[in-house]
């Protein structure tokens, strides 16, 4: 019977300094504050449960790449990607959009567990697929995030306004001829990106706590659109580095105690703002 074993690591600060550590730390900075950015919008738009779906709907693009050799992100994001255009594309409206993600996901889901069926390299990378590996991320995939982001800055700078404006209010945005359907995809095709990125930290399974839950916490203590997008981008990079810390001291998988500290974020503001209602 296997164990696990949360001692503590005298020589955590020789951990620290390790290029693999430095990588996850860049990484971590890039991932969180595109989640944090994205993360809002998503919540705005009530598509919290399209964000999570992406993750999944990216399997069988990842699982198909280690089947053909090619880089895990690549086909995670393609398949990312063409599930979110589908999706946006079929749904205009919130209820549109659930169903829509749905039919998509359950069919991805399958494909996925089809890919892996087929290769057994494919099946030994499920775990990390599904619950991450932050600490094997490549120079390579820094650079990858690192022009990501700025594309997404430069994306967001643009259609910034109407974006927000349909994601705050869609009828009354759709009234002033902001072109819903248009943001629709823009949203969905921008977040399949997030999600590829984040996915090599805390999985599919797990994609909430750096997507969704440092939002729902900035949307707690934050007033405007743009402070909760920072707020978010700090607790999201928070959660990130002291997970790397705390499992370098007490060695545990990082994702694990990433997803545990963004949860106790969240907690500890819903528990706050709870008292401050009474």
């Amino acid at each position: 019977m296997s164990t696990i074993d949360f001692s503590f690591d005298p020589e955590w600060m020789g951990t620290l300094t390790a290029p693999f550590m430095t990588n996850a730390f860049v990484a971590g900075l890039f991932i969180a504050l595109a989640a944090g950015v994205m993360g809002y919008f998503t919540i705005a738009r009530h598509s919290t449960f399209a964000a999570h779906a992406l993750a999944h709907i990216g399997l069988p693009g990842a699982t198909g790449a280690v089947l053909l050799g090619l880089p895990v992100s690549l086909g995670m994001g393609v398949f990312a990607l063409g599930g979110a255009l589908v999706i946006g594309a079929l749904g205009k409206r919130v209820s549109e959009r659930e169903i829509a993600t749905g039919t998509v996901l359950a069919f991805a889901t399958g494909l996925g567990l089809f890919f892996a069926r087929l290769s057994s390299s494919a099946s030994q990378q499920m775990q990390s697929i599904l619950f991450g590996s932050i600490l094997t991320i490549t120079t390579d995939q820094i650079i990858g995030f690192a022009i990501f982001n700025v594309l997404l800055l430069v994306l967001l700078a643009v259609i910034y306004r109407p974006l927000l404006f349909s994601s705050l209010d869609e009828q009354v945005a759709q009234a002033k001829g902001v072109p819903i359907g248009v943001m629709n995809v823009a949203f969905m095709a921008i977040m399949a990106g997030v999600i590829t990125i984040a996915v090599p930290a805390v999985g599919t399974l797990l994609i909430f706590a750096l997507v969704i839950t440092p939002a729902a916490t900035a949307n707690i203590l934050a007033g405007s659109p743009f402070k909760a997008m920072v707020i978010a981008s700090v607790l999201c990079l928070a959660a990130i580095w002291l997970g790397l810390v705390l499992s370098a001291m007490f060695p545990a998988p990082p994702s694990f105690i990433i997803v545990t500290l963004s949860t106790l974020f969240w907690a500890i503001a819903k528990g706050a703002a709870a008292l401050k209602a009474r």
